[in-house]
């Protein structure tokens, strides 16, 4: 998400102590925002369809337990407890709440500490007061319990961002700030339209009034009529870019103004690909300061990422070798040439190493290259045609199911790749990569990534290298398996692939 709520939360309770000299503003209780009506349903069925499961996993415990059921009357109260109990742990947890709904990994952390947090009550309460509760409801039913409700909350996330793709269950967002920031925010948060920020106006430096206008299409005002225009036109949020004109002094004034409106106060920090848990305020006598970590390329969680990629590469060539087996044999007898297609790519620190893929072009494809230049419709260092006419029948259907990129299962295996990375690329590419695109080399190139589940080959040059270059910053196993699993979905809907 392009603007983490989560980054930068500025409030009139961590600016009481400061006092602007030209301005005075009378103190006004303040106002608990109301979440909207969309966001009130929405947590209703999350607490009904959560309880359901709750009540299902319980009461598969008491069938497994009907014979002695009347021996076991704590068993009987402790189901009943995990279905009254489960949601309201959940919201405890923060499950429930609205700015985590739809994007970002918070929401299912949440979930995933609640259950763990009902493990151990459940384990500690059995213990500590001598019950005799089932192994299966602490072992099996918790568990169980804790998925249903990740496949809940994924479920929801995909026909709340459908909505949201239709313009339902946003907010409504005045931006704020010198034109350009404003403008490059604008844009990032109508293209992320998930995220569920409407932008409705913007609030800019006087000379930018004229840019912004024609760029955004929205009424534009100026820094001191960001509270009316929200007024006026109902917004819900206020996000600031980092700029000279919306420092230090201003962002004092304007908490003050929105005290007790319950209008939210955003602030971008300028580090846009840098989110999650490398960003933290640190109080520093008194003065609040944002902490970005450094990005930790090392340690337990690249052993862990790095087992987890060969278990699961081994595994999946295990189960899918007769459809590995099948695909080289129509490879092999539709067109002349190999099997398998090997090309020299870039990995981690710049080491090369030799990829595969089943082969889905003619045996000369690279040296037609030229010949075909003209046609390329790549707006960076890539080459790219909608309709290649390299591509053989059969390739044109491993390209567009991704069947074609099998084969990098034995490059996870071996440790050149990893299921989850920027794209692996051409040497040719990197000899030309300034400090920046260079990034990418610092983790090993996957097998799938941000690329893949955000268009493809439809992606722009720039967009590919910023997506790369998030993943680089701000990697985590939760996000790697976030991506895997919307990697299933941007498979079958085949867009960008070509």
């Amino acid at each position: 998400m392009l603007l983490d709520r989560d980054q930068v939360r500025l409030g009139a309770t961590s600016l009481q102590a400061a006092a602007a000299p030209s301005v005075q503003f009378a103190p006004r209780a303040t106002v608990r925002r109301t979440p909207p009506a969309w966001a009130r349903r929405y947590t209703l069925a999350l607490v009904l369809l959560e309880s359901l499961a709750a009540a299902v996993a319980g009461g598969a415990v008491l069938l497994t337990h009907r014979d002695s059921l009347s021996a076991q009357q704590p068993l009987l109260w402790a189901v009943v407890a995990l279905v009254l109990g489960w949601p309201a742990l959940l919201a405890a947890n923060g499950a429930y709440s609205e700015r985590a709904y739809g994007t970002g990994s918070d929401e299912y952390r949440h979930v995933g500490r609640a259950g763990l947090l009902l493990i151990a009550a459940l384990g500690l309460i059995s213990y500590a007061a001598a019950l005799d509760l089932s192994r299966g409801l602490v072992v099996v039913a918790v568990p169980a319990l804790t998925v249903a409700t990740l496949l809940v909350r994924f479920a929801a996330r995909c026909w709340l961002r459908r909505l949201r793709a239709l313009g339902s269950c946003t907010t409504r967002v005045i931006v704020v700030g010198r034109g350009g920031a404003v403008l490059e925010l604008a844009e990032r948060v109508r293209r992320e339209r998930f995220a569920g920020m409407d932008v409705v106006a913007a609030c800019v430096t006087p000379e930018s009034r004229d840019l912004v206008a024609a760029g955004l299409g929205v009424p534009v005002g100026g820094l001191d009529d960001v509270v009316a225009m929200a007024r006026d036109l109902g917004a819900e949020t206020i996000a600031v870019t980092s700029a000279s004109e919306t420092a230090a002094q201003y962002l004092r004034q304007l908490s003050w103004q929105l005290e007790g409106t319950g209008i939210e106060l955003l602030v971008a920090p300028g580090l846009i690909e840098v989110a999650g848990p490398r960003l933290h305020i640190r109080p520093f006598e008194g003065l609040p300061l944002l902490a970005v970590e450094q990005p930790r390329f090392e340690g337990w969680r690249r052993v862990v990422k790095g087992g987890l990629d060969r278990s699961v590469a081994a595994l999946a060539l295990l189960l899918m070798a007769p459809v590995l087996l099948g695909i080289a044999l129509a490879v092999r007898l539709t067109s002349a040439g190999p099997v398998l297609y090997r090309q020299e790519r870039v990995g981690v620190n710049g080491q090369t190493f030799t990829m595969l893929k089943f082969r889905s072009m003619v045996a000369d494809a690279d040296r037609q290259v030229e010949a075909l230049s003209a046609d390329n419709i790549s707006d960076g260092l890539l080459f790219k045609m909608r309709v290649d006419p390299r591509v053989t029948p059969v390739g044109r259907w491993l390209r567009r199911l991704s069947l074609d990129e099998l084969p990098q299962l034995f490059n996870v295996l071996g440790g050149s790749m990893s299921l989850v990375g920027p794209r692996p690329p051409l040497p040719g590419e990197v000899a030309r990569y300034d400090t920046q695109i260079s990034r990418r080399l610092l983790v090993k190139p996957g097998l799938t990534g941000l690329w893949q589940i955000s268009g493809r080959s439809d992606l722009p040059w720039e967009e590919a290298v910023r997506l790369d270059l998030r993943y680089v910053e701000n990697w985590s196993m939760a996000m790697d398996l976030l991506i895997l699993v919307k990697t299933f979905r941007a498979v079958l809907s085949r867009a960008g692939a070509y």
